[in-house]
Parts: structure tokens; sequence; C-alpha cells
């Protein structure tokens, strides 16, 4: 136990038979109980995390592959089984140090936080060993995560690093949390509908011979449509169905306007182009007015959604 609380830590893996087993050995005392989720794997994760002999370890080999997300899903499910009243997430690739999971777990047993997840860009000393596609993606992503979920303050989303208490996981629908790379995005956007305390905890990562198996072409095609879908979803439970909030008023009026200054401006310039005629002043504010009032609008609804953060 640590500080009173029975801690599990979930490590999900798919063919990770060269790494499972150092994760595995490099587990802290406190640890109560560790659980291998074997994604499907090809290779002998299972064999090789089972040569460990640790008595804390239960090992669960799916029967076909469910994606990051789906096998965390059932290493949550399993925790909250055995009693456990804070749950850790740490990828079984060896890149989430054993020595900063007390970070993690202090954040919730001393400061009232509900979910604490690593932040590489805290450690500054070690972010010149990211690769710098990995830096550029985690930027572009981190701007549209904030927008999805809500949490403002939260930095380097992909951080898979996590800690959350058992109170708040049976808060959750596990079954709609996206079941691939997504999933810990997607995480945050399910907190935040229900106001959980997030934090941010600066914790390098390890990089070694080991392989993504994400890319940027796959995350570039895939995660901007999620999150789009992820931050409607949200403006309407939090600030429509639950509790009406001017953000979606403002929000709402103001993509309407700048729908109708783009949409009429293209028809205006493309009437005026086919004509070869210059384009009246009236019907030029017609096109730059709901422009204006629409993005001053979608502005204040951010700066209100930011005010709105957790804390």
């Amino acid at each position: 136990m640590y500080k009173g609380y029975r801690v599990s830590i979930v490590v999900p893996a798919h063919n990770e038979e060269r790494h499972i087993g150092k994760v595995v050995k490099a587990m802290p005392d406190f640890v109560d109980t560790i659980i291998v989720v074997d994604d499907c794997s090809q290779d002998g994760t299972t064999q090789a995390a089972l040569a460990c002999g640790d008595p804390r370890l239960m090992v669960h080999k799916t029967p076909h592959n469910q994606g990051v997300g789906g096998a965390v899903v059932l290493g949550f499910r399993k925790a909250m089984e055995v009693g456990s009243e804070i749950i850790v997430k740490m990828d079984g690739d060896g890149q989430m140090p054993s020595e900063y999971l007390s970070s993690l777990l202090d954040a919730l047993a001393d400061e009232g936080y509900d979910y604490a997840k690593g932040n590489r860009f805290l450690a500054g000393e070690a972010l010149g060993l990211m690769p710098k596609h990995r830096i550029f993606g985690n930027v572009v992503l981190t701007f549209m995560t904030k927008l999805a979920s809500g949490y403002w303050h939260i930095f380097d989303p992909q951080n898979g690093y996590l800690a959350i208490k058992g109170d708040a996981l049976q808060v959750l629908d596990l079954d709609h949390l996206n079941k691939r790379y997504f999933f810990e995005n997607d995480m945050l956007v399910h907190l935040n509908l229900f106001g959980f305390k997030v934090k941010d905890i600066a914790i390098p990562a390890c990089y070694g011979e080991e392989e993504s198996g994400i890319s940027l072409v796959q995350v570039g095609s895939t995660f901007p449509f999620l999150l789009m879908r992820r931050f409607f979803h949200r403006v309407y439970q939090k600030y429509i169905l639950r509790d009406f909030s001017p953000i979606a008023l403002f929000l709402l009026l103001g993509l309407l306007l700048i729908c109708w200054g783009v949409l009429f401006g293209t028809y205006v310039w493309i009437r005026s182009a086919i004509a070869q005629h210059a384009t009246p002043t009236g019907t030029i504010m017609l096109v730059v007015l709901p422009l204006i009032m629409g993005f001053q609008l979608v502005l204040q609804a951010v700066v209100l959604d930011i005010q709105e953060t957790p804390k």
C-alpha cells in the first residue's frame, strides 16, 4: 500500500517480450497488484512476464487484439475487482520509469487530485532526447486536446503514464472510451464531464530501441476528426444537457455567423470574378461583419470555457 491506498499497476503489452520483464521487476514494493494485459501478442510476452515470479503479478491475455485502450480498460476492470483505490497505467515498453511513480501517487494521495499524468515537456533535461517529430505532434495535439477536453492547463496529452483514483474510475463510462491510441485524449474528455481535477507531473520518457506503434500519418488522419467529435459532445453534455450555459449559446451563434460569412463571401467573390466588376461596399460589410462578430463570440466561449476548467 501507498499512504493507506491500495495500488494496482495496469500494464498493457503487445509483443513486448524484450521489455516486459524489466518493467515488472522494476515495480516498487508498495505496489499491491501488477496486472499485465497481453493484448494478443504473437511473441512470448506472457511467458516473459510470468518468468519474473512476482507473487503480485496477474496476467490476462486477450483472445483478439483490442488496442491499447481496450487492453487498459480490461486492466482497469480487473483492478477494481481486487479493490484497488488508485490505479496506474504504465506501458510495457519500458519508457515509463518506475522511480517517478510516487510523484503520480502523491498528487492523488496528498494533494486531492483525481487524476495525474506524466508531462515530458516539464522535464526540461529530457526534452532534448525526444524525437523532433514527436515534439511537433505533441504540440499540435496538445492544443486540439485542450479545446476538446476543456483541461486548458494540461500539456502532453499523449503521455500514457497516468494514475486515477478508483472512485473516479467507477464513475466513467468505460465502454465508451476509445479502444485505440486515442484512449488518453478520450480519458480527459470524459473526466471533464464530471469535473474531476487533473494534474500534470514532470516525468521524462526513456527512449531506447523500442518502436512506437503509432505514426504521424495515423494521428493526422484520425485524431482531428475524433477530437472535433469529442469537443461537440462535451459542449452538448456539459453546457446544454446538464446545465445550460452561455458558452453553448456563444459558440453556436459564433459558428453560424462564421459559416455565413465564409459561404456568402465565397459566393460574392465568385460572382464578382465572373461578372468582372467591383463588389459594393455594403455587400462586403455583409461578409466582414458576421465574420468579426462570429470570431468574437467563439473567442468569448473559449475564454469562459477556460474559466470553467476544474481546479
